[in-house]
């Protein structure tokens, strides 16, 4: 446990996240520090101000898109700072901003997250610029300085990549492995004696979603960078070759799938699943290490000799035959084992560069396939203007939202901050009610026990360069909890901002009760918004999320007919089938947890759904473990009979599908050719058995997503 907690910190350390915090408050702290030093805080303050707008399209991602999205959020700041302090001298005009520019920005979730946090950015820089009147000429001059520090921060941030880019990929390769190692540790607890296995199943499916997200993040970086795609680029070639690597390992950890129930009753006494469980730890500690070592760049040693702990394992298992029981099952379980060690050692060659370059990669064109385009066109903002489109329906959720906290700060005239207001309204409101509802509670939380913090240090510690320190700290954490850990980040920022207010020697105590109760107002406004305007609930959006996911396991087996039929597939098509499973189970498990935090009410059929989850998971996982035993560019002819169970369960999944997705058809399958149809063989009985196993599921996929339509 302690060398768990201990590696965990190491990843932190190393983390992109930190690397961020540290490099985003130089940036936003530098410009107000160095002008003060000249006796014009208030200049340097415009500047960082700026700087920290800008900071928030500065998300993860392709150096392109991050470049891109800093461009336009210039080019957005600088007109909404403009109107802001030409308009903020009369309440009517600037409520008519305010509700226009809510919604608007709010609209450019359309285009993405990246383009939504440019909306946001613009929100931001009309929000803490409304309370500042200022004359005309000061108007102008205070706006072409906001705009500086947005372009200082921009410059700065493209030269950081300039100077390390490969480090973000290699950050965020070394997380997703650390995320995959997680997975097979949980998995490792199917096979503990005395673990509850319907919890188990249920941490698996949440991780399962963590492991998608971070895959998610290194093919945004890796495929959609052709300097990274270049074959005579050396680090690039290797972290490509790797994340393969580390995709391909983790469907071999899905495809270790079994009765567990079965397991136990046969094995349980014997000692050995512990054993083998024991086992796929140390494989988890071993992922681990080497997803630290190429997260930290840093060289490494492999820890087990695991060709001599399969060996011990495998003379226990020949044990249990004697007693009486057949081992094939354990049989089955080592020789994935063995598949599991190779699939290490390839991740490990990331480490030897000779044996890198021998490995050829796909074209940039070919990777440009495993990740998604966003369109970027007037034609899609026009099309969602429609109550039929849920970001419309939030878009008018904010709108109406902002105006009403906009209307009470103004009513309520109680301190020099009411911003914090429409702040805490457009941080918080989400187009769910289950995020809005987590955010609601982690904002109000965090503010509460930073806001403590923060008064006993400024009631304690009188030192103004100890104070600026320990800002500078809160301000570090705030940057680097901003897209980790929400509440964390909540609890950093507010000590930062009430040290940073005693700087400029406002009342701390007003300060702090003031942003208490804004934030409470923020909070409840966007809570009830979120509850009775145009209510966004999950179970309304389940069926799409679970049609996906039958869509996605019927190519998925249809694939697997193929190689039994001798149909040749190959891998970029059989890769592609498989990302587009992982991505649709893990967003159905994702909408799913999402609901359970919605009214008992608003949650239909909450135990069902769940079992559609855990089952289209074996269903996955089942399809993969036969699957993997024939490689996808090898012909393997088998008789049409023998594969009748498989055909079946197609038909089943459609059946299904067809009650989720009215407008479904099905594909009629093409006739074999005369050589396909040559040397057919029979399967033996274990895969007969697994094509049974599959159509049982697939039976009870259909009488589930039956009591879920109707």
């Amino acid at each position: 446990m302690l060398k768990e907690k201990t590696q965990n910190l190491r990843y932190f350390l190393f983390s992109q996240y930190l690397a961020d915090g540290v490099r985003v408050t130089l940036e936003i702290l530098l410009p107000a520090l160095i002008f003060a030093q000249f006796g014009m805080l208030t200049t340097g303050i415009s500047i960082s101000l700026g700087a920290l707008c800008v900071s928030i399209a500065d998300a993860p991602g392709p150096v392109e898109h991050k470049r891109n999205g800093m461009l336009y959020c210039n080019l957005f700041i600088l007109p909404m700072a403009l109107l802001t302090g030409f308009l903020n001298h009369n309440v009517f005009l600037l409520g008519l901003l305010i509700l226009f520019s809510s919604f608007f920005f709010t609209m450019f979730t359309v285009f993405g997250n990246r383009a939504s946090s440019i909306g946001t950015a613009a929100l931001l820089i009309l929000i803490l610029r409304m309370s500042t009147v200022l004359p005309a000429a000061k108007i102008l001059t205070d706006s072409l300085l906001i705009l500086a520090g947005g372009t200082w921060y921009m410059i700065i941030a493209l030269l950081f990549y300039k100077l390390t880019p490969y480090r973000p990929a290699q950050r965020s390769l070394g997380d997703c492995i650390h995320e995959t190692a997680k997975f097979l540790r949980i998995k490792s607890l199917l096979f503990t004696t005395g673990t509850n296995l319907d919890d188990e199943y249920h941490k698996l499916v949440e991780q399962q979603i963590v492991v998608n997200e971070k895959q998610d993040a290194v093919r945004e970086l890796l495929f959609k960078n052709r300097e990274l795609l270049k074959e005579s680029t050396t680090i690039g070639r290797r972290l490509v070759i790797t994340f393969v690597d580390v995709v391909d390992l983790y469907e071999r950890i899905m495809a270790n799938w079994y009765d567990f129930n079965l397991l136990r009753k046969k094995f349980g006494d014997t000692g050995i699943l512990d054993e083998v469980a024991g086992t796929l730890v140390k494989f988890s500690i071993e992922l681990d290490s080497i997803g630290q070592a190429i997260q930290s760049n840093s060289n490494y040693t492999k820890q087990y000799d695991f060709s001599v702990e399969l060996g011990k394992l495998k003379g226990r298992i020949d044990s249990t035959n004697e007693s009486g029981n057949s081992n094939f099952m354990l049989k089955k379980i080592l020789v994935n084992f063995r598949k599991l060690e190779r699939n290490i050692a390839d991740i490990l060659n990331y480490f030897n560069e000779e044996k890198t370059s021998e490995r050829k990669i796909r074209t940039p064109l070919e990777y440009s396939k495993f990740v998604s385009h966003q369109q970027i066109s007037s034609r899609v903002f026009i099309d969602n203007l429609t109550l039929e489109s849920s970001v419309f329906r939030h878009s008018l959720r904010m709108m109406i939202t902002c105006g009403l906290g906009f209307t009470i700060s103004k009513l309520i005239s109680y301190g020099h901050h009411s911003y914090w207001i429409l702040l805490t309204i457009v941080i918080i409101l989400k187009p769910g009610f289950s995020l809005t509802k987590q955010r609601n509670f982690e904002r109000f939380t965090g503010t509460i026990i930073g806001g403590l913090i923060g008064l006993l240090i400024i009631t304690f510690v009188h030192d103004s360069i100890v104070l600026f320190i320990i800002m500078a700290f809160f301000m570090v954490g705030t940057y680097t909890f901003v897209r980790l850990k929400y509440i964390v980040m909540v609890i950093f920022m507010t000590p930062y901002l009430l040290i940073l207010f005693n700087f400029l020697g406002l009342g701390i105590l007003d300060v702090a009760g003031e942003r208490l109760l804004d934030t409470a107002i923020g909070s409840l406004l966007a809570f009830m918004a979120s509850y009775f305007l145009f209510p966004y609930w999950e179970s309304k959006q389940l069926p799409a999320y679970m049609a996906s996911v039958l869509k996605a396991n019927i190519d998925y087996l249809q694939k697997l007919c193929d190689i039994l039929y001798g149909k040749k597939n190959s891998s970029l098509e059989y890769k592609l089938v498989r990302k587009e499973l992982f991505v649709s189970t893990a967003n159905l498990a994702a909408a799913f947890h999402r609901m359970l935090s919605e009214p008992k009410s608003k949650q239909l059929h909450a135990t069902d759904i769940y079992e559609f989850v855990v089952l289209n998971h074996v269903l996955s996982s089942s399809i993969a473990a036969v699957t993997e035993s024939y490689p996808a560019n090898e012909s393997i002819h088998y008789t049409k009979e023998a594969i009748q169970p498989i055909k079946r369960s197609l038909t089943v999944l459609e059946k299904s599908l067809q009650q989720l997705e009215k407008s479904y058809t099905t594909e009629v399958p093409k006739p074999l050719s005369a050589s396909q149809r040559e040397e057919n063989e029979i399967p033996g009985k274990h895969l007969a058995d697994q094509m049974d196993f599959i159509h049982s599921i697939a039976i009870d996929i259909g009488k589930v997503t039956r009591l879920i339509a109707e």
